[in-house]
């Protein structure tokens, strides 16, 4: 790591236009802190101005130029690229792991060596093979009419904010709004969470470092600390920036949403989810414990701070549901809480618990802040009837990010549909039920009503988990994301996102981009030829 132990005082520089240099006018400077010591970590990170941004647009436009001279090169270089950044990510991942462990209080085992870091990896050599594939691009090829098209690089470079609660796979240069943009063809700029800006400098080294070794531009990856929120509103609507990915909360969202598409700029928002858990009857009846210790793994997983952790439950109001209840709020009560990433933590969930119990929620376990030298706030379990809910399902609703969960005690089946059609989008709807088939009819009327409202439905399965499948979909209706129509999880699904469909009506066969010439230009990529999904040549 680069911060100067002879002056720990120092100004961390930014990368720009493939060079480690001093900022231009920053806005100020801010340190990352220890979130188990509340203590400031060494490095003083440059907030950055207008200067900055403007440097690192243009920059990002000569890299769009330079890929274009490479023309049928570019594929197999950004191939290179990506293996060889996993392969030095791998190199460096004790000093990684380090770092990431200070700056946001997760363990280095399992979470960040053997969990996190990994699916940063294979997410990287998915895209690598994905450019080198190229069947992402969905070659389509109309002989009879002569009419050929695909997906191709959008012609500016692509900005990526990170989240806090992911150092390595959602990184604004590692994670997979990185890797999907760059697959893609496109430069990155990365806006790196204030989280941990240690963690994302020496992922930006090694980035630097791969791209060099590929033979890439020199400001393929770009990398800023922190901007004021006006020149943050500056960047996702320059001229140059062809779109924007942001992971993180839905106040910021939304504000760099209406300032990039005041611009005509796409900007890709993964923002708010409760993820509703439902659990029928007989799954209670069968193995309601086993069911309540699920759901507290799942919530309390990572302190609460995942974007698929469960934060409402539904069970019927009888009986087992009460023993439901009380089996939770004892696995709420007994477990020792997680070490939240910062101080917006604390604050975020005693502003979601506020509203929560403003309209008509109750705590049943937990409700406060811990007292100690890290950030710190107790599990929460909270209760609300069927009726309460959809009197003000859009309060009840409202997310407190951290090892939080509401129940909700449905008068029966029929309201539990009721309060499945009321719910907003989300990440992850999830329904528990018999093994036997004596639930069946009932999950039947439940998922006809749920499945609208998520973009992963789930069975008998917490959603915390994200796998990094093609088959993926870590998207869904608003306000989980800005789009219900694509992914940030999921190669090749995920890179679309970052790509304009080119299309080619009776171009001269030497002027035509390999993917859409007749020989097949790797011998083994997919391409839709006159109605078919083929790997061969198409006769001249």
């Amino acid at each position: 790591m680069n911060i100067d132990s002879k002056n720990p005082g120092a100004e961390v520089p930014v990368l720009i236009a493939g060079e480690w240099r001093r900022a231009g006018n920053p806005a100020g400077t801010f340190s990352a802190v220890d979130p188990a010591t509340k203590m400031p970590l060494p490095g003083l990170y440059p907030i950055s101005g207008p200067d900055d941004v403007a440097l690192a647009c243009q920059a990002g436009l000569d890299a769009v130029m330079a890929l274009r001279a490479m023309s049928d090169a570019a594929p197999e270089n950004i191939g290179r690229f990506l293996d060889e950044y996993a392969a030095r990510i791998e190199g460096a991942a004790d000093a990684l792991c380090e770092i990431a462990a200070r700056e946001t209080g997760y363990p280095v085992t399992p979470r960040l060596r053997a969990v996190e870091l990994p699916r940063t990896t294979n997410q990287l050599r998915q895209g690598a093979a994905a450019a080198r594939g190229r069947s992402w691009c969905q070659a389509t090829i109309d002989t009879k009419a002569n009419l050929r098209s695909k997906y191709a690089p959008l012609g500016g470079p692509v900005v990526v904010f990170g989240p806090n609660n992911f150092p390595f796979a959602f990184n604004s240069i590692a994670g997979g709004d990185f890797v999907a943009a760059i697959a893609a063809g496109n430069p990155v700029i990365g806006k790196a969470n204030t989280g941990h800006p240690g963690t994302t400098r020496l992922l930006g080294e090694l980035a630097l470092a791969a791209s060099r070794a590929s033979g890439l531009p020199p400001a393929m990856v770009q990398l800023i600390y922190r901007t004021p929120p006006a020149v943050g509103f500056q960047l996702v609507s320059h001229p140059a920036v062809a779109a924007t990915g942001f992971t993180g909360s839905k106040n910021a969202g939304l504000q760099l949403k209406e300032a990039a598409e005041r611009a005509g700029k796409p900007i890709y928002l993964e923002m708010s989810s409760v993820n509703p858990i439902f659990i029928l009857p007989g799954a209670l009846a069968e193995r309601s414990a086993a069911v309540a210790k699920e759901l507290f793994d799942s919530c309390s997983l990572g302190a609460g701070q995942f974007c698929t952790r469960p934060g409402l439950s539904v069970v019927l109001g009888d009986a087992s549901g009460e023993a439901f209840v009380a089996t939770l709020a004892a696995a709420f009560a007994q477990g020792t809480p997680g070490t939240l990433l910062g101080a917006s933590g604390l604050a975020g969930i005693a502003s979601g618990l506020e509203e929560l119990r403003r309209n008509g929620a109750e705590i049943v376990t937990g409700g406060d802040p811990v007292d100690g030298p890290r950030y710190c706030f107790a599990n929460t379990l909270l209760r609300v009837s069927g009726d309460q809910f959809l009197a003000s399902p859009h309060a009840l609703q409202t997310e407190a990010f951290g090892t939080v969960n509401t129940v909700i005690l449905a008068s029966s089946i029929a309201q539990m549909e009721q309060i499945a059609a009321r719910l907003e989008g989300n990440l992850t709807g999830s329904i528990y039920s018999d093994t036997t088939g004596k639930d069946d009819e009932a999950y039947g009327r439940l998922a006809a009503a749920l499945r609208p409202k998520v973009g992963r439905l789930l069975n008998d399965k917490m959603p915390t988990g994200v796998a990094v499948s093609p088959a993926m979909n870590h998207g869904g209706p608003y306000p989980a994301t800005g789009h219900p129509g694509f992914t940030a999880v999921g190669i090749p699904a995920s890179i679309l996102r970052f790509a304009a469909l080119h299309c080619y009506d009776n171009v001269r066969p030497h002027r035509l981009p390999a993917e859409l010439a007749n020989p097949n230009p790797t011998g083994k990529m997919w391409r839709f030829v006159d109605g078919e999904w083929s790997q061969r040549d198409v006769p001249a």
